[in-house]
């Protein structure tokens, strides 16, 4: 299993926002607003540098034979405006940045270093985690003896699941989600002893439960069912109402998908490497496949698995590894990913994961345009740069109750965006 490194890394974040008709809204600001956001998607492009959007977008000498390999990005860039002076949560990892793009809090505010810490304050999980977090009694000796607590080592990654060979984490039915966490394997309040569960591990709210409460509909696709952590603290893990996390690092099995650039996963694209997803430049995409059909099932109104009809979720995305997989992989017999030099010029095989990752995006933009529904807006954040960009096309709402709900779910955007709040 390709391990993650513990440097920093950039993430790119690309921000969707998707218009409706408008409609005048009434904060609690006491203003009124007739803003045109009503539904956002939020894109995660984990390990993508502004450096990697700068190249792809304008080309490349040698690379692609020196044209643009990011069209549908570079399209949504074109309107757009650059911000510089962003900067990346530090440290900067999957966890720490995920919880800093929907809470806004840093890693100390929010609790998330890494999601494998140290934390004082809490005891030991029950069961010993997949990857080795110790079981230990609750509460600890030392507390009861009155001597230094000890606290414990936490873990919020795939050693919670029930069975982290699973792709739906050893969930006993359905595709996964929090119903793949096994509580025994949490870290444990030292008082009342009962698991913590992710969304209670962060000390912050969320976007996500903003929203909700609201009465707006959310929805998020991720790499682990730990990472339900984006519904805040006190949630109980309600305020995502579609929360689709297959497990990466589980055993690579056939996929029903086929990827944007055109390839099958069913078979297995590269069946040398079936230890987790992350292991091969090829299954990766795949894996992330199962994510971006997830998004256009909820564009199209349905749940994540399109088993049935759901709202086109106020807020709503996904994180994408491929990007990730190719910056850092060196997979024998196959290939290497990674730069060839220092003006972060990418090799073949980065290159086709950034290829991937543009398809899919552009699979985002044409989908609901082929239903003259949506009209989409970019905000694209590499931590260093973020631009804006434009789509035609008005979103229709059919229903009062589906008016009434964006409204309530416009008002509470506009809260938290607003810098005196």
């Amino acid at each position: 299993m390709l391990k993650k490194a513990r440097v920093a890394t950039l993430q790119a974040l690309l921000v969707f926002g998707v218009t409706s008709p408008t409609y005048a809204a009434q904060t609690n600001r006491g203003k009124v607003s007739d803003g045109p956001f009503q539904h956002v998607l939020l894109i995660s492009i984990d390990g993508m540098h502004a450096l990697d959007y700068q190249n792809c977008s304008t080309g490349l000498p040698g690379v692609n034979n020196g044209q643009p390999y990011c069209p549908n990005l570079a399209a949504l860039g074109t309107t757009g405006t650059t911000y510089s002076n962003a900067s990346t949560s530090k440290p900067s990892d999957s966890f720490p940045g995920l919880m800093a793009i929907v809470s806004g809090g840093s890693p100390r505010s929010v609790g998330a270093f890494y999601d494998v810490a140290f934390d004082r304050t809490l005891a030991p999980p029950a069961k010993t985690t997949g990857n080795g977090v110790a079981a230990g009694p609750c509460p600890p000796v030392s507390a009861t003896a009155g001597l230094p607590y000890p606290g414990t080592t936490t873990e919020y990654e795939e050693g919670i699941d029930i069975d982290q060979t699973q792709l739906n984490g050893g969930a006993p039915s359905g595709d996964g989600g929090i119903n793949s966490i096994d509580p025994t394997r949490l870290e444990r309040d030292p008082v009342t002893c009962q698991p913590v569960w992710p969304w209670d591990f962060v000390r912050t709210n969320t976007i996500f439960g903003v929203i909700h409460n609201a009465d707006g509909y959310t929805a998020w696709a991720d790499k682990h069912p730990s990472y339900s952590s984006v519904a805040g603290h006190g949630s109980n893990g309600l305020t995502v109402d579609d929360y689709y996390s297959p497990e990466i690092n589980s055993t690579v099995i056939p996929l029903p998908v086929t990827t944007a650039l055109g390839m099958k996963c069913d078979p297995i694209p590269d069946p040398s490497q079936l230890g987790a997803y992350t292991d091969s430049l090829q299954n990766i995409q795949c894996y992330d496949t199962l994510k971006v059909d997830a998004i256009l099932n909820q564009i199209d109104g349905k749940t994540h698995n399109g088993s049935q009809s759901a709202p086109v979720p106020n807020l709503f995305g996904m994180n994408f590894q491929s990007v990730s997989v190719g910056q850092k992989l060196i997979e024998k017999n196959f290939g290497k990913g990674g730069y060839l030099d220092a003006a972060g010029t990418p090799s073949d095989h980065l290159v086709n994961e950034i290829q991937l990752v543009d398809a899919s995006i552009g699979l985002f933009v044409d989908e609901p345009q082929s239903q003259g529904a949506i009209r989409f807006h970019a905000d694209r954040h590499h931590r260093q740069a973020r631009s804006v960009a434009n789509r035609p096309q008005p979103l229709r709402s059919d229903s009062r109750q589906e008016q009434q709900r964006l409204l309530a779910c416009h008002a509470a955007l506009q809260q938290w965006s607003d810098p005196a709040v």
